[in-house]
């Protein structure tokens, strides 16, 4: 084995059997001779064509060996004269390589080192020979040695000598006849020219050379020299001895060449055939064998093109057993030559794997970019189920055997994509926001007929679930931009969905669940992948966590946080990719939208501080009332609360991170105390403006009242409904779990909600008594009322007038009355309603407040009741005083009549009647009433004023009292008869015994009289006769 080793050293002409380095006496070295730039050519020329029947001639005189016994190649491939061993020059051993090897240098391993110690060679080192090969012999021996040498020496410089001296003369006549017949064929048999004698040199082994080199001086002399013929040149030229004729045998070389050409295109075929049909023959029985292994590379790249996963898979495994088999074959020939068959499996193997491998990689190179942006392709572009999706890839690269975990790497692009996209929809939405919001602030703010259109929106029919112009258009669609915002962030179908759905995913495969139906690869080599490691499942928790802390970060700053001031987030364009985290979030609406491309010179201004109480809350558009304020934020408080519900089971979360959990009940009581604050103040001035829905017309339903009581029950109600709704999160759906995220409401916030609804409940009554008693102006103000202004619906307007008439709402009493109206309707069922609303709604009793807002609703109405009844009660005491107190008031005997103030009060009264019963009628027998018991209070106040009644004067006040008595005996209360019972008692009081018995005799005649005076004027007071009862059952129908 060591001998072989050493040839293949010296074959090779290298040191080492295993290089590190290209030897530098290997590189190649340029030779400008003339000789050997042909001889390469034409080695190239003899490469190019085919062989010629002399190839055999060729190589044998091209491979000739040395003559020298022993003699060895050069690095270069050309034999020297260096022997491989030779003795030692001072005799001392037979062998230098032998007795080297024996001392210990390696010199039958390194061919440079062994020259180095034979004399034979020219890199011979005398020094290094006598130190290692002579390194212990003493001074007796290499004086022995040295006579060797010496004897050595002498005798081939005498075998020399003799040589030279015995064949000098054939040495002479030979380097004569060289002479001349180079000069012979050089110059063609002319004289050379002259040229300088020089002096003769002594004789030297170099003489042949310098005399060339001579010959070649005088040549170039004489092809310079203008004595040399033209033609003579021209015509010997291709046979003569110079380089330009390829030295004489240019004229023959021509033809040769083409009859060797023509002879192998000829008998090279025929010469050939059976050899290349045995070739031939070998390799289509070598590729018949492995045809399917030399088809599997087209085979892979058309299942590559057609997206044939499985034949894919089945191809490379094939290709990967049959290299695996090969190799093994390689390891088990080990170094003995490979048979035939055996090279053509081989060859056929690595060119197969080559191929294989190189489409293979590319593949491989695609399926991770496609695994790692499949989250930004829509699912519109998908062919399925995004988790059927990533599952394929995933499969696929394990089946295809990958050094990175798939999974792993599919979790981290994952995880990086919701963050990106949580950062990237949180805060270029609430810069949109801001943006709308500050047009919002700086827009005019709406007239009074917008407002109380808006505040009467809640009575009107509202098609299908959409509202029904609860708001301003602007400020809606400021509302539902918040909604959607908190929707893409929160919902099931938003950013939230897909950090559940990912936590669901990583949950499964720390488990070890979604690995079952992965495959294992090529000899079970991806098992390994599918196991997470433990640090790894850690970090895939932490990173949940992060997922679910961004989130509820973006949702409390935009209910905690002030208004952002800063919006250069909007000079950024949005990502170009279809797919991107926002662009799967805008709808092309928004993209497009030109209030979101901001010049950077021209900013929307900063939305003006006036102290409104929307300016320090982002979440509240500007100039929003409470209806359409409560109807959105118990949407969006809904959406909070199941979000935050659903973070909270998150595992990660609720088993490892008490810190959150505490963090998501915060962001639920900081935003419901927000979203109360916003709305309390909201309601607030809206019950102040809930005055300008008055219109002045009557109720479809009530026609009693007007249209105030509904619409603001439906008011109170809807925002109460609302408030319930933000205040214990109604809409969100609480998952059980450790502890409960959605808590109920403290106790100051309710507090704070009772309070706000006594007070609008005091505004919107003092709104009521201002609209009565303010003169209604006819200029343009917020008082003026317009028939077509959109107060109501026109056709309750006019079914309305159809049935009671036109009501001129510029007569103050009538709007007294309607108000008076409106304020019994809602002692009577609004307010009691919205107490038991409210008290259900939020669990409480509203004793206190109750009693506080029903005395409260009593003095208003008393106040507005005496405000309109003073007139009418002025004007009877003034009637009243003045006819008794005429001079002809008692009559001198009986009386026949009653007195005219009598007739003139009740005519009075008559109008007061027929004003309230077409205005009011529930208001009708109340105002008579007290009008009655005022009318008996003043004849008692005046009859009291005479020191004395006559039969007459007793029998006239007598008259007068029981006129008015059973005119209006339908309106008698219990305190007008204990008045009338103390006016017959002070007349009594006030008489004699013979007047008082006198009257007993006239009673029966003043029955009669009352009689008579009662049909007599029946027809006047009518209105105060009480009506049958069909009659009324037709009023009340027609009413």
């Amino acid at each position: 084995m060591a001998d072989f080793d050493r040839t293949v050293l010296d074959f090779y002409g290298i040191s080492t059997p295993m290089p590190t380095t290209w030897p530098a006496e290997k590189d190649d070295k340029a030779d400008d001779s003339d000789s050997d730039r042909e001889v390469q050519q034409q080695q190239k020329k003899k490469i190019n064509r085919r062989k010629s029947r002399y190839d055999a001639l060729e190589r044998a005189v091209s491979s000739r060996s040395s003559i020298v016994a022993g003699s060895e190649k050069s690095a270069s491939g050309v034999s020297n004269l260096v022997q491989r061993d030779e003795p030692d020059p001072l005799g001392s051993s037979d062998s230098v390589v032998r007795t080297l090897k024996d001392l210990g240098v390696p010199v039958q391993d390194d061919t440079r080192l062994r020259n180095r110690f034979l004399l034979s060679s020219t890199a011979f080192s005398p020094a290094l020979f006598l130190s290692q090969m002579h390194a212990n012999a003493d001074t007796q021996s290499l004086l022995r040695g040295l006579d060797v040498l010496t004897r050595s020496i002498d005798q081939k410089s005498a075998s020399l000598k003799v040589l030279v001296e015995s064949n000098f003369e054939r040495f002479v006549r030979a380097k004569a006849t060289i002479d001349n017949v180079y000069k012979e064929m050089k110059y063609r048999g002319l004289e050379p020219p002259s040229t300088p004698t020089t002096r003769a040199r002594g004789h030297s082994r170099h003489a042949s050379r310098g005399s060339f080199m001579g010959s070649g001086g005088a040549s170039a002399a004489f092809a310079n020299s203008p004595h040399s013929s033209p033609a003579l040149g021209d015509s010997r030229k291709k046979n003569a001895l110079v380089k330009e004729s390829d030295y004489g045998v240019s004229g023959i070389k021509a033809p040769l060449l083409d009859v060797s050409a023509k002879a192998e295109d000829v008998w090279g075929p025929a010469l050939g055939g059976r050899e290349n049909e045995e070739n031939l023959r070998t390799v289509s029985a070598c590729l018949d064998r492995y045809k399917d292994y030399v088809e599997t590379s087209s085979n892979i790249a058309d299942s590559i093109r057609q997206k044939d996963y499985d034949a894919l898979v089945e191809e490379y495994g094939r290709a990967r057993k049959f290299a695996d088999e090969t190799k093994k074959l390689v390891r088990d020939l080990g170094s003995t030559p490979p048979s035939e068959t055996q090279t053509y499996q081989i060859l056929i193997a690595a060119r197969m794997w080559y191929d294989v491998e190189e489409q293979i990689q590319a593949f491989k190179r695609e399926i991770w970019r496609r695994l790692t942006q499949l989250h930004n392709v829509s699912k519109t572009e998908t062919r399925g189920p995004t988790q059927d999706q990533h599952m394929e890839l995933i499969g696929l690269l394990l089946e295809l055997g990958v050094e990175d975990n798939p999974i792993w790497v599919w979790l981290l692009s994952r995880y990086d994509y919701l963050k990106g996209k949580i950062a990237l929809v949180g805060d270029r939405a609430k810069v949109e926001i801001e943006v709308l919001r500050r047009r919002l602030a700086n827009a005019d703010k709406p007239s009074s007929q917008i407002l109380a259109s808006h505040l009467c929106s809640l009575t009107r029919h509202s098609v299908g679930n959409k509202t029904n112009g609860m708001d301003t258009s602007d400020v809606i669609e400021l509302w539902e931009k918040m909604v959607s915002f908190l929707s893409s962030l929160l919902s099931p179908q938003g950013v939230l969905g897909e950090v559940l759905e990912f936590w669901q995913t990583v949950d499964s495969f720390i488990d070890g669940k979604a690995q079952k139906s992965l495959p294992t690869g090529y000899n079970g080599e991806s098992s390994e992948h599918h196991r997470l490691s433990t640090q790894g499942t850690l970090d895939l928790r932490k990173a949940t966590i992060e997922l679910v802390d961004m989130i509820r970060a973006h949702v409390f700053e935009f209910f905690v946080g002030a208004p952002p001031e800063d919006i250069s987030l909007l000079f950024s364009p949005l990502p170009p990719s279809p797919g991107s985290p926002m662009s799967a979030q805008l709808s092309p609406t928004n993209a497009r939208d030109p209030r979101f491309h901001l010049d950077a010179n021209n900013l929307p201004p900063t939305s003006p501080k006036r102290g409104e109480s929307w300016e320090k809350f982002a979440f509240w558009p500007p100039e929003s009332n409470s209806i359409s304020g409560v109807h959105y934020l118990s949407k969006m408080l809904g959406l909070v609360g199941s979000g935050a519900a659903e973070m909270a089971s998150v595992a990660p979360v609720s088993q490892d991170d008490a810190k959150q959990m505490d963090l998501l009940r915060t962001l639920i009581g900081a935003a419901r105390d927000r979203c109360v604050s916003a709305l309390c103040a909201a309601w607030n001035k809206d019950a102040e403006n809930i005055k300008l829905v008055e219109d002045w017309q009557r109720s479809k339903e009530m026609g009693d009242v007007t249209c105030m009581p509904a619409t603001f029950a439906a008011f109170e109600g809807a925002v109460l409904g609302g408030i319930q709704k933000i205040l214990y999160v109604s809409e969100a759906v609480a998952k059980p779990g450790p502890g409960d995220i959605i808590l109920p409401p403290p106790t100051k916030l309710l507090q704070m909600v009772r309070s706000q609804y006594v007070t609008t409940l005091y505004k919107a009554l003092s709104g009521m008594v201002e609209n009565a008693e303010r003169a209604v102006k006819k200029a343009e103000d917020e008082w003026t009322t317009d028939v077509d202004a959109p107060i109501g619906p026109n056709s309750d307007r006019a079914s309305a007038m159809a049935g009671k008439g036109t009501i001129d709402a510029g007569d103050r009493n009538i709007r007294m009355l309607l108000t008076l109206s409106n304020l019994q309707a809602l002692r009577s069922q609004v307010v009691p309603n919205l107490n038991a609303q409210f008290e259900t709604a939020f669990s409480v009793k509203l004793t206190d407040e109750s009693k506080t807002i029903k005395d409260v609703l009593g003095q208003i109405d008393a106040r507005l009741f005496q405000t309109y009844t003073r007139p009418a009660v002025d004007s009877l005491r003034k009637m009243i005083r003045a006819g008794v107190n005429e001079p002809d008031w008692a009559p001198a005997n009986k009386p026949t009549e009653a007195k005219p103030y009598i007739y003139a009060s009740l005519l009075s009264l008559v109008l007061v009647h027929t004003q309230v019963s077409t205005t009011a009628p529930s208001l009708t027998s109340q105002v008579l009433s007290f009008l009655l018991e005022q009318i008996s209070r003043e004849l008692l106040e005046v009859f009291k004023s005479r020191p004395k009644y006559d039969l007459g004067a007793l029998m006239q006040a007598t008259l007068d009292v029981e006129f008015v008595a059973q005119t209006l005996s339908q309106y008698t209360t219990e305190k007008a008869s204990t008045l009338q019972g103390e006016i017959y008692s002070m007349l009594d009081s006030k008489t004699d015994n013979q007047a008082r018995n006198k009257l007993q005799d006239e009673l029966p005649g003043m029955r009669e009289l009352l009689k008579k005076l009662r049909d007599q004027s029946k027809t006047e007071f009518a209105c105060f006769k009480k009506p049958r009862r069909n009659q009324t059952l037709e009023r009340q129908t027609t009413g």
